[in-house]
């Protein structure tokens, strides 16, 4: 199981493999809903744990995800009239990523320490620099990230 440390950097668990990519977010619109309420999100990897003022995304394909409140201004931005902060449209900045594609089911946990998203193999581990992991299946890494190296 591979956890999320909370500490900004790469993990050694990505940057230290052999087969570790460096790839770039692509720039793509999401509808975002800001939570008033804790609540879960249904992922396709896992049920993970949102808090008051976490974004609440909506990609292609109708799957959701969490990305704490903290960590968003930093990957989104909106798309107008949406104003940032609001409820709306916003489009996701192109950061840089390191990851590697798995050959066998894996686990990661979430900084919350309760949250556990479930790979398979094939799907990419996802090290976002900020001390988040993540989880990202073949044919939605394909379209969402470009590999660099």
């Amino acid at each position: 199981m591979f956890r999320c440390s909370g500490k900004s950097g790469f993990s050694a668990e990505v940057s230290g493999h052999p087969q570790c990519v460096e790839a770039r977010k692509l720039e793509r619109e999401v509808v975002v809903h800001f939570t008033d309420v804790g609540c879960i999100v249904r992922t396709p990897e896992g049920a993970v744990q949102a808090h008051p003022g976490d974004a609440i995304l909506t990609g292609n394909g109708g799957h959701h995800w969490r990305v704490s409140q903290p960590k968003f201004a930093n990957k989104y931005r909106p798309v107008p009239p949406t104003v940032a902060g609001e409820s709306g449209r916003y489009i996701s900045l192109p950061y840089h990523i390191l990851a590697r594609r798995m050959q066998e089911p894996f686990e990661v946990q979430l900084a919350d320490g309760v949250s556990v998203l479930s790979g398979n193999d094939g799907d990419w581990l996802v090290d976002y620099g900020d001390g988040s992991l993540g989880i990202v299946a073949q044919n939605i890494f394909a379209t969402t990230y470009e590999i660099l190296s």
